[in-house]
């Protein structure tokens, strides 16, 4: 395995005994080992901040599936987890960075493994201006002085989805700022944001549960479900439960700054899972069981923000609505590391343009600087679809999640293959010398299940559904923004490799044939 650059225009950062795992690659240690257990918990919890993301689309999955849709959640959640189960396997594997790019790779092609490594770092950058967004779901319900653009906050309108875009522009600046600093100030910034996040959830869940104003059996009733059958209605409810569930990866994206990354990824990877699963299933349950109407058509517009403050009280509410907007900055700032070191570790195999400048480490803060400005540039510029038309909110939530589903697959599929051929072991020790995390005999049938279901949820969330994406009519391509926008993604990435092919020797192609790796 090469880098772009010489080793010797590379000052080695403060040496950890962890190094010999990132060796073992063929890369030398740059970025700063500096995260703990709990540290790599957070980049996972974060990236899927239930906060974030539930306040984000509880409105959505309520408008079309009604109380009913609270059942998308613990099925996500289960399918989630068998992919989460084989992530777990690899990151005690192959510690590095870039987990989605690197797996792929090393599971099946150096072709196969860039695409999924191009296609997830889109994805991520579209999922870091989707999570900036969300401040419009809970600061001009705070304050409305927050409603810089207009005087309609609803994100259906043009003024809110133009509001939206500007408060998100600003939150992406303070995001990238931090992601040039010091990974130390990113990691402690994490940490306190994550600890506010988890005691605000708890917080929430037992002020709805113990303000409820129904049992627990309406979640099975279909009141205000949209007329699409129950089957429908719980198709595109799963979005919800779809779109916050994703990220968990983040811990193996952060595995080279982490302290014993082979027995500490595979973990906080399932418990930053497990944990937000919990916490997020509990919120929406109790904001189904607080809602002081489930026909006055609220809950389905405006979402927990209405809950909140009307069942609290403004006091109590808009507390807890600043906990959900310190989530939503540091969600958005863990999104943005994530797609920083898939840039950093593309880069570094020479498999971008301008891969020198994308792959510089900065000696003293050990953080890549070019991919966090890159990011954050072009996120904003997403953003600025919100000015063309509020649909286009929606339209960019879903394509992130759709972007993330692919990459997954492109994981468990060569994964499975593996396995069938008997070419996946799980011989090896972590650094403390217990054995690796394995599946064992479940590994087949658990990665089955994780292919079978993640090819599925792709398909429902990207199928052109008229009434969900274009409900005004008119815009075919907001309808099918999510298929076009794969199709652009993908074009682009086969026109560069063509290209590439073309002017780059194949002596220089990294080679990444690596044999099961022990320890």
């Amino acid at each position: 395995m090469t880098t772009t650059s010489p080793s010797d225009v590379r000052p080695d950062p403060p040496h950890s005994p962890d190094d010999a795992s990132l060796a073992e690659f063929g890369y030398r240690q740059e970025l700063h080992r500096s995260l703990g257990r709990y540290a790599s918990f957070a980049a996972g919890f974060s990236f899927i901040s239930v906060l974030t993301t539930v306040f984000q689309f509880f409105a959505f999955g309520y408008a079309f599936g009604g109380p009913v849709f609270f059942w998308t959640w613990p099925a996500v959640l289960l399918g989630q987890l068998l992919v989460a189960a084989c992530f777990a396997e690899l990151a005690a594997r192959y510690p590095i960075s870039g987990a989605i790019y690197q797996w792929s790779s090393r599971l099946s092609t150096p072709a196969f493994g860039w695409f999924a490594g191009w296609i997830m770092v889109i994805g991520q950058i579209v999922v870091v201006a989707a999570a900036a967004l969300a401040l419009q779901m809970v600061l001009p319900a705070i304050w409305s002085g927050f409603q810089l653009v207009g005087t309609d906050p609803a994100v259906t309108s043009s003024d809110g989805a133009a509001n939206a875009a500007v408060l998100g522009v600003i939150l992406l600046v303070l995001t990238t700022l931090v992601n040039v600093l010091d990974n130390r100030v990113m990691s402690v910034i994490n940490r306190v944001g994550v600890t506010a996040e988890i005691i605000g959830a708890v917080l929430i869940i037992v002020l709805l549960l113990t303000h409820s104003e129904r049992s627990p059996g309406i979640t099975f009733h279909t009141t205000g479900a949209a007329s699409t059958g129950l089957f429908g209605a719980l198709a595109v409810g799963s979005f919800t439960a779809a779109y916050v569930m994703i990220g968990f990866d983040s811990a193996g994206e952060m595995s080279e700054e982490t302290h014993h990354p082979r027995r500490t990824a595979p973990r906080t990877i399932l418990t930053a899972l497990g944990a937000a699963g919990l916490l997020g299933g509990l919120i929406i349950l109790g904001g189904l069981l607080a809602a002081p109407s489930l026909t006055d058509g609220h809950l389905g517009v405006d979402g927990l923000s209405y809950v909140l403050t009307s069942s609290l009280g403004d006091g109590v509410g808009k507390v807890l609505l600043a906990d959900v907007v310190v989530a939503i900055a540091v969600a958005t700032l863990a999104i943005q590391t994530a797609a920083c070191r898939m840039l950093f570790s593309m880069a570094r195999d020479a498999q971008l343009p301008f891969s020198a400048r994308l792959a510089r480490v900065n000696p003293r803060t050990g953080m890549p600087s070019a991919p966090a400005l890159v990011v954050g540039v072009l996120a904003a510029a997403l953003l600025l679809l919100n000015f063309a038309s509020p649909d286009a909110f929606l339209a960019i939530g879903t394509t992130c999640i759709v972007m993330l589903y692919l990459a997954y697959a492109m994981v468990t599929g060569p994964l499975l293959a593996r396995r069938w051929r008997g070419e996946f072991t799980s011989e090896g020790t972590d650094e403390t010398g217990a054995k690796l995390f394995s599946l064992g005999r479940w590994g087949i049938p658990v990665n089955a299940l994780a292919l079978a279901y993640g090819l599925a949820m792709t398909v429902n969330l990207a199928w052109p559904r008229a009434e969900v994406y274009d409900p005004a009519g008119g815009h075919w391509y907001f309808q099918w923004f999510t298929v076009l926008f794969l199709g652009v993604t993908v074009g682009l990435g086969a026109l560069y490799q063509w290209a590439r092919a073309r002017h780059v020797p194949a002596a220089v192609e990294p080679a990444r044939a690596a044999p099961e790796p022990t320890q």
